[in-house]
């Protein structure tokens, strides 16, 4: 119980904070798309999407609205990767800050004569956590992940132009078939994907 209490606050402020960064950047980048929608909030309603974020509550997948970007807006050769980037950059910088919030001295041994210690001990890393899984989950290179935004403009112009129309035709197939086999198999691909680098940075922000 203690932790569906913990995270159903975590993934609202991952998943806000994560499509605040993708429209923050791109207007910093000369694209004011999001900002028109008022998507350059910290809001939580301007960035949930009620049946995605149901799905993430009840069988552990979901999403948020998308931010909306004008790529010929924007004023940089590299804007639109940096800006696919932002998302998980910013859930993989929560993380580390959360875990870093143990390593100020002082801080545990205020939470303990708090009482707040229990607590914190199961907030801090499921936040860590959450918040590593939604980054990693996101640079996958499957459309319409932030991943396949950012393989496409890390590619020659020639491979990048096939990458993007076979990722537009089989992309969102091929992560349907990865989700749904997830929870059809006996051992789960993805997890088998992101469990290796999950523990690295929830043990890195964390220890």
């Amino acid at each position: 119980m203690l932790y569906y209490v913990t995270f159903i606050p975590t993934i609202i402020v991952a998943i806000t904070c994560h499509e605040f960064a993708h429209a923050w950047l791109a207007l910093k980048f000369g694209d004011d798309t999001a900002q028109r929608q008022g998507r350059v909030s910290l809001n939580p309603l301007a960035h949930l999407d009620p049946i995605g974020f149901l799905g993430i509550v009840l069988v552990g997948f979901g999403w948020g609205r998308p931010v909306p970007v004008t790529a010929s807006r924007l004023r940089h050769p590299r804007a639109d990767l940096l800006v696919s980037a932002a998302g998980p950059g910013m859930n993989l910088l929560l993380a580390a800050m959360a875990g870093g919030i143990l390593r100020i001295p002082g801080v545990v041994d205020g939470l303990m004569a708090a009482g707040l210690w229990s607590g914190a001990a199961v907030l801090i890393p499921v936040f860590v956590q959450i918040n590593v899984m939604l980054a990693l989950f996101n640079i996958l290179p499957f459309y319409p992940l932030d991943g396949s935004h950012m393989v496409q403009h890390l590619l020659p112009v020639r491979l990048a132009a096939r990458f993007n129309t076979f990722n537009q035709r089989y992309g969102y197939m091929m992560l349907m078939g990865l989700i749904l086999s997830s929870y059809l198999l006996p051992i789960s691909p993805l997890s088998l994907l992101l469990g290796p680098p999950l523990d690295f940075f929830t043990s890195l922000f964390l220890s």
